[in-house]
This record gives structure tokens, sequence and C-alpha cells, in this order.
């Protein structure tokens, strides 16, 4: 690719829309960078050889200067010494030189014109380069940053609500099993002095309330009897 085409990709391309359809962003904002700083060595290097060739054609023109200056003079001489041949001769050559001269101003010109391209081509180059520069550091801590959060919910959502239930119930199927070894440790052991203290607290508790149970059954009992007695009576 030509540095002119290549040139005018990087000019009219937005670099939104690059980023947007990149795979990698923060790769390419890196190769877009690198691109642009390559672009604007090479322009920039083409720039100086416009430069260089103005110069030189300045120098030329400035050395036909002398010349025409000269053969006008040696035409006047040859005229006061009364050789208007030579003078003539003098003439034509002055008018060839100047003939040259005019061709080198328009060649400086064209030159002038593709300098003051290449300078709105560099600021151009020059305002988006610093631009990409200013965005690359947070394009790529944005870049890390969705990666991160994508690489997590990718893992969050790899395993399906089904499978995260039945996880659940294995453990608690698992809890239940521990557990209920537990309980099985302790069938057939023989109670400790404490435990069976504590179980004769329980049996005078449980007697106490029973006693209170039935004084209550026979109160209750006894009007009812008295009822029927007096009935009879009568």
């Amino acid at each position: 690719m030509g540095i002119f085409s290549r040139l005018s990709d990087i000019i009219n391309a937005n670099i939104n829309s690059v980023l947007e359809k990149a795979e990698n962003p923060e790769k390419i904002i890196r190769l877009m960078i690198q691109e642009m700083e390559d672009t604007l060595v090479e322009i920039r290097s083409a720039a100086a050889k416009c430069i260089a060739e103005k110069k030189e054609r300045q120098r030329h023109i400035q050395h036909l200067e002398r010349e025409q200056l000269e053969w006008e003079r040696k035409a006047e001489l040859a005229l006061s010494k009364d050789r208007e041949d030579l003078a003539r001769a003098a003439l034509a050559e002055k008018a060839n030189i100047n003939d040259q001269i005019d061709a080198l101003r328009e060649e400086l010109q064209l030159i002038d014109e593709q300098l003051k391209k290449f300078n709105a081509d560099i600021t151009q180059l020059q305002t988006k380069l610093n631009d990409a520069k200013k965005r690359q550091r947070s394009i790529v801590m944005r870049h890390k940053t969705a990666t991160s959060q994508l690489n997590a919910k990718r893992h969050i959502h790899a395993d399906t609500l089904d499978e995260m239930m039945f996880r659940f119930e294995t453990a608690e199927q698992r809890i239940d099993r521990m557990e209920s070894e537990a309980e099985s440790l302790d069938i057939g052991r023989r109670r400790s002095l404490s435990d069976e203290i504590a179980g004769l607290e329980d049996d005078d508790r449980v007697d106490q309330e029973l006693e209170a149970l039935r004084a209550k059954v026979k109160g209750q009992a006894k009007p009812k009897s008295a009822d029927k007695s007096s009935k009879k009576e009568s």
C-alpha cells in the first residue's frame, strides 16, 4: 500500500468504529498508533525531500538570474562596440535563460503546493495520533476490565440452574448422611451418670404432672356423682 492511500485510510478512519469491530481493541489501537507513527515518518521524509528540491530549484534560479544579468551586460557591451550580431546572440542566450527560470518557478509552485498538502496531512495525522495516544491507556484499562467481567460471567453462567440445584441437593444429602452416622454412634452406648440422674429428674416431673392430672379428674367426677344421688332420693 502506498503512503498516500494508507494516509487517506488512516485520516478517514473512525477510531470508535474500528475498535467496535475489533476482537482485541487493545491490540488494534496499538497497531493503529504504530501505523500512524510510521506514516508520519514517511510523510515527513517526503516533505524533507520536497524542501530540499525547493532549495535546489531556488539556488538554480539565482544562478540563472546571475547568468541572465551577465548576458545582458554582454549584449550592451557588443552593442556599444557596434556588434549588433553579438548583441542579438547575447540577448538570445538571455531569453533562453529566462525560459529556464520560468520553468523552474513553475516547478517551485508545484513543490509549494505539495508542501502545503504535506503540512495539512501531517497536522491531521498528528491530531489523530495524539487522540489515539490519549485514549490508549483508557482503552487498555477498559478492555482488561471488560475481559475479566466477561470471563467471570461466563464462568457463573456455565452451569445451568438445574445443575446448581442438583449440587445443593447432593450437598444436603451428604450432610444428612453425616448427621445420621453421628446419631448412630450413640445407639447402644451406656448412659453416663449425669444422663441417668437427668432421666430420674425427668421421671419425677412426669409423676408430679400425672398426680396433678388425676386430682383434677377426680375433682370433676365428684359433682356428677352428687347430682345422681339427689335425683334418686326425689
